[in-house]
């Protein structure tokens, strides 16, 4: 007998807003099956506004409330069971974040979650992350965002070190990172990575995920960093709409693409990782399988 209920989760970056859709797939005496339905992505670019002026426009905030009512009513088409939705770096940073999510909740009924860069990666770690990590190996695991960088190394199979860093595509191209920080993330990579013989990288994040989606290679494949570096030259040597029209990327995507794949490059480099693996995991996934993980353990206290 299957038992089958949708979660969705709502990621608010700085670069767009998601709602991912999954259906969630109980069988008996076997793993459960997470199926992903429905991705919609808005990109609504928090992180430009917030990172130079330091509070979300209200032209801004409109969109966002016409987002999140539009979510609901398609996680309630859906049938959506449980839900949560979490917000980053920029509403974190703005200084009207709190008053919009409390406007958003009153419009929508969805209540914002305003996460840090900590929690931020152990909920990415509760994805099917543990399936890429094998027991013999070391990884260091990099996710991408318009705010800030995430980082984590996983040795034998477990979290030994993480750590954030206000690194992001977004504030990036508005010039609003201090150059010590990329120092502050080489020496933490070195540091953290330096008792290895042997480290791969994770890459998560939407503009390595369209780098491995336009490479053609096989899902589990992992890309080189030879093949990481020339694609970098060739769409640095390509202008903005260029890249919309020869590399058929989307608007949102053809301009924080650059800044982002200097960062991987940058962390391959420092840690003398040869290959990055592209699993298409991030907090999406991760806030379905956190909220997974609640029920049960809520089913195990009523049993108990």
């Amino acid at each position: 007998m299957l038992k089958i209920e949708k979660y969705g989760a709502v990621d608010i970056g700085s670069n767009a807003i998601r709602l991912l859709v999954v259906t969630v797939i109980e069988q008996k005496e076997r793993d459960t099956i997470f199926k992903k339905t429905s991705l919609v992505r808005v990109p609504i670019r928090l992180g430009a506004e917030v990172f130079l002026e330091g509070k979300i426009s209200e032209n801004s905030a409109h969109r966002m409330i016409d987002a999140m009512q539009a979510f609901r009513l398609l996680m309630k088409t859906h049938n959506v069971k449980r839900f949560r939705a979490c917000a980053t770096s920029a509403m974190r940073e703005a200084s009207n974040g709190s008053e919009i999510a409390q406007t958003i909740e009153q419009k929508s009924g969805i209540s914002i979650n305003i996460i840090d860069g900590k929690d931020e990666a152990a909920i990415i770690a509760s994805t099917d992350l543990k399936n890429l990590i094998q027991d013999d190996k070391v990884f260091l695991y990099v996710d991408v965002g318009g705010g800030s960088t995430e980082l984590t190394v996983f040795a034998n199979g477990a979290n030994v070190s993480s750590k954030s860093f206000k690194l992001g595509t977004v504030r990036m191209l508005e010039g609003q990172v201090d150059e010590r920080i990329w120092d502050e993330m080489e020496a933490w990579i070195k540091r953290e990575t330096k008792g290895f013989k042997k480290v791969a990288m994770i890459g998560s994040g939407g503009n390595i995920n369209t780098i491995f989606k336009k490479s053609g290679k096989k899902i589990g494949k992992p890309l080189s960093y030879l093949y990481l570096s020339s694609y970098y030259e060739l769409m640095k040597s390509l202008t903005y709409e260029e890249r919309i029209t020869e590399l058929d990327m989307n608007p949102d995507r053809a301009d924080v693409v650059i800044p982002a794949t200097r960062i991987y490059l940058s962390a391959m480099k420092w840690s003398k990782a040869k290959n990055v693996y592209v699993p298409k995991i991030g907090l999406s996934d991760g806030i379905v399988k956190s909220l997974y993980n609640e029920k049960l353990a809520a089913e195990v206290e009523v049993n108990s």
